[in-house]
């Protein structure tokens, strides 16, 4: 016999009308003020006054940003996640301006535009064109990681361009028209974007440091990328490059004794470059973030770990008594952007 939840004959949800079309209160309720007056731009038609009080009440009912997601599905539960829910509950479109963030987002972007775009859903690609043009927005104030938004910029046009058959995109032609606009205006943002350079006369220059200075720097850097740009821009660097303690220190800092073992185990007289290129090509490098999401066991909630959630163990008394004996490190499970995708049907 199949199960009837309790609310099976309930009116359903509660929509509210955007500027980007219809969405759950729900979903608006968490999120935060600045993307809850992008989302709740009113039009000029009706009156401006109840708007503005239905603003500063939702505004006041926000709560930290949050995703319930289905594990499991049974007869009893019966589940689906929606990525497009799930970024805006998350609240994905402000987090981009928060540099703690900035590199979990836009790894997870590159995930979806260079693998999975086409099986996103129609309102999923409308939320993911958003949060590239904040992407370009914010990369265009901090004259920071051009390089990325560029790779992104590229996978992106190179996906439009083979979703086209017969001169006509696949699919609805307004929301690719919508599309199409959103990625005028990012590569409008792109071209835009020029990089203030450092006054000549400002002292002291890179030169005037010392080695051991210069070396620190290269010893912070966590992607070979970086390391073998700055080889390219300053002779100081590119000496400093060669050395065997900045590649040494970067494969202990991405593999572990063992895998470095492995690297050297067939190759014993390599340097530490080479023993590095290998294990990159056969483990893959360490991904590291100053903020991800995090999967509460307790309430089956995604979170950012700076901001927390609403969780059943601080408001259940009884709950909180089993959790006494438990070690409140091991509730919460960092999440990967690889991993936050596999929660979703793409």
């Amino acid at each position: 016999m199949p199960f009837i939840s309790k609310d099976w004959r309930s009116p359903g949800e509660e929509w509210v009308k955007t500027v980007e079309g219809w969405e759950k209160k729900k979903i608006l309720e968490c999120a935060n003020n600045k993307t809850l007056s992008l989302l709740l731009r009113a039009e000029t038609n009706g009156d401006k006054r109840e708007k503005e009080k239905e603003k500063e009440k939702k505004k006041e009912d926000a709560v930290q940003p949050h995703c319930h997601i289905t594990l499991k599905c049974t007869r009893e539960i019966a589940g689906f996640n929606g990525l497009s829910d799930a970024l805006k509950r998350l609240d994905f479109l402000s987090a981009v301006h928060d540099c703690r963030r900035f590199n979990y987002i836009v790894r997870l972007l590159d995930l979806l535009v260079s693998h999975r775009m086409g099986g996103l859903s129609g309102c999923a690609q409308r939320v993911l064109f958003n949060m590239l043009e904040e992407v370009a927005l914010e990369v265009s104030l901090s004259q920071q990681q051009t390089g990325r938004l560029r790779r992104l910029i590229e996978r992106v046009r190179a996906f439009s361009a083979g979703c086209c058959w017969g001169g006509r995109p696949l699919g609805s032609v307004i929301l690719w028209e919508k599309h199409k606009a959103a990625l005028d205006r990012i590569l409008q943002i792109a071209s835009s974007i020029t990089i203030t350079q450092p006054d000549e006369e400002q002292q002291p220059q890179w030169s005037d440091l010392p080695a051991e200075c210069r070396r620190e720097v290269l010893l912070r850097l966590s992607d070979p990328r970086d390391i073998e740009a700055s080889s390219e821009a300053c002779e100081h660097l590119a000496v400093l490059a060669q050395e065997q303690r900045i590649w040494r220190e970067l494969a202990q800092y991405h593999f572990t004794p063992q895998q470095i073992a492995t690297a050297r185990q067939n190759n014993p007289e390599k340097d530490w470059k080479t023993i590095f290129t290998i294990a990159r090509r056969s483990f893959g490098l360490r991904e590291e973030y100053a903020e991800m999401i995090q999967l509460c066991r307790n309430c089956r909630c995604l979170f950012w770990r700076s901001l927390g959630h609403p969780c059943i163990a601080d408001q259940d008394p009884a709950f909180q008594e089993k959790l006494a004996d438990v070690d409140r490190a091991s509730l919460h499970v960092p999440i990967p952007p690889q991993t936050f995708l596999k929660f979703f049907s793409l």
